[in-house]
């Protein structure tokens, strides 16, 4: 087995290179640069991508270096929320039920950025002041089992736990 080597070079200022066997692995056209908070994401896609294990070595702008091998998510064998069951049986019409939404709100973030949820059901977007909200059914809610749900600016790093109603 190949492991691929994933560096990032951490520049002062946080500005980040990443290259993958050497190979320069850059944002998607018109995205903003690496960051340094770019590295969870950065190593989520690429785990997800090549589902093998991945040499990482992180430079910082100091010269110190820090080396780690992380493995891709395990392959859940269970269907996903999106992928329709085959039917067994054809069942009479029943009225759709609306679903029940539980609303999550927090300020702080930057306008218009992107809002992660979690357990991340979702992504949302901060509105011009600031502020992020997300909409849950019932069932995403039920599975933030401590009750608890949170907002993460991708840019600004604002961080808010907010309680479900």
């Amino acid at each position: 087995m190949v492991v691929p080597v994933v560096e990032f070079t951490i520049s002062v200022d946080g500005v980040m290179s990443v290259t993958v066997d050497g190979a320069p692995y850059l944002p998607q056209p018109f995205a903003p640069g690496w960051r340094r908070e770019s590295f969870p994401a950065i190593l989520d896609t690429l785990a997800a991508r090549h589902r093998t294990p991945l040499r990482v070595q992180v430079r910082e702008a100091d010269g110190s270096t820090f080396t780690d091998i992380i493995t891709p998510p395990r392959e859940r064998p269970t269907a996903r929320p999106w992928e329709a069951p085959a039917p067994e049986v054809v069942r009479p019409p029943v009225a759709a039920v609306p679903p029940v939404l539980h609303q999550v709100a927090g300020s702080g973030f930057v306008p218009g950025e992107d809002v992660a949820v979690a357990v991340i059901h979702a992504h949302s977007d901060a509105s011009p002041d600031g502020t992020a909200r997300a909409l849950l059914t019932t069932e995403q809610a039920a599975a933030a089992v401590t009750g608890e749900v949170i907002l993460l600016g991708r840019i600004s790093g604002t961080l808010v736990v907010s309680r479900l109603a």
